[in-house]
């Protein structure tokens, strides 16, 4: 392999390769279903593959979400999957960035995560403790709900996260 990494957004004949990716990086876990949904929406995500010529090295989705009772836009990140080979190589904190900067680009105010701390940690990703998830997640988890602030006036945001269908399964919060 190149070792050369271009990121760029998906589209419907990455499907496949995207589908093959998560069970891959996570045999423990069905992404699928979620990240399907993601793939239709018709906007409002962001999906941006890793490509390590010819084969797809990683992906990752961005979901553009509101805030019960503010006007501005936040995103959602995840899922997020290196192919298990290349992993540990930077390609999912390639993907991370490149997504970061497009958020910004779009004007969103914050990205969160629910994800590892020590990873997300490595970009920024805090604590979050304004915006509650959807639904309840478990203590345990709380570690794992982060937030990144991109906007650059500093603006107090919080209030319950609204998210498109694909979100609105209680399984995916730990519920």
């Amino acid at each position: 392999m190149s070792g050369k990494i271009e990121i760029s957004e998906s589209g419907p004949d990455d499907e496949p390769a995207i589908e093959a990716l998560y069970p891959a990086a996570f045999p423990e876990e069905d992404l699928l279903p979620v990240v399907r949904a993601l793939l239709r929406e018709t906007s409002g995500v962001l999906s941006l593959l890793a490509l390590e010529r010819p084969s797809v090295a990683g992906h990752a989705v961005f979901t553009v979400c509101g805030l019960a009772g503010q006007t501005e836009s936040v995103a959602l990140l995840g899922p997020l999957a290196v192919r298990p080979a290349l992993q540990r190589r930077g390609i999912g904190g390639a993907l991370v960035r490149a997504g970061l900067e497009r958020m910004k680009a779009a004007r969103i105010q914050k990205v969160l995560v629910l994800g590892d701390p020590a990873y997300y940690g490595r970009f920024g990703f805090a604590p979050e403790t304004g915006i509650t998830p959807p639904y309840q997640i478990p203590e345990d988890w709380r570690p794992a709900w982060r937030s990144l602030d991109l906007g650059t006036a500093a603006i107090s945001l919080s209030g319950t996260l609204m998210v498109p269908a694909p979100w609105r399964v209680p399984a995916y919060w730990g519920a």
